[in-house]
């Protein structure tokens, strides 16, 4: 194993923080309902961007789902749509 020692000065590049992200939940108790939906903007390793959807019942771990882009507008305008119509089904904002 090789160590290498960092120069004084020397500046680590972290990937972006996603652009955006939402969460949003739905709960009803009358019908024992809890749900939530999140959406995240992610860069990829190819220079695009990816969505990435996870929903599920609260408390639980959910399933996912990532649709890949080939720019961050094009994920961000999917995202939106997305938003716009879960909360259109009773989802609220977090």
């Amino acid at each position: 194993m090789r160590w290498t020692r960092l120069e004084p000065g020397f500046i680590l590049l972290r990937m972006k923080k996603p652009p955006l992200s939402q969460f949003l939940r739905r709960i009803d108790r009358s019908r024992n309902m809890a749900r939530f939906y999140a959406l995240s903007v992610e860069p990829d390793l190819f220079g695009g961007a990816a969505l990435v959807r996870q929903w599920g019942r609260i408390g639980k771990v959910g399933r996912v789902r990532i649709d890949l882009y080939s720019s961050t507008e094009q994920a961000m305008e999917a995202q939106a749509r997305l938003g716009r119509s879960k909360l259109a089904r009773g989802y609220r904002a977090e």
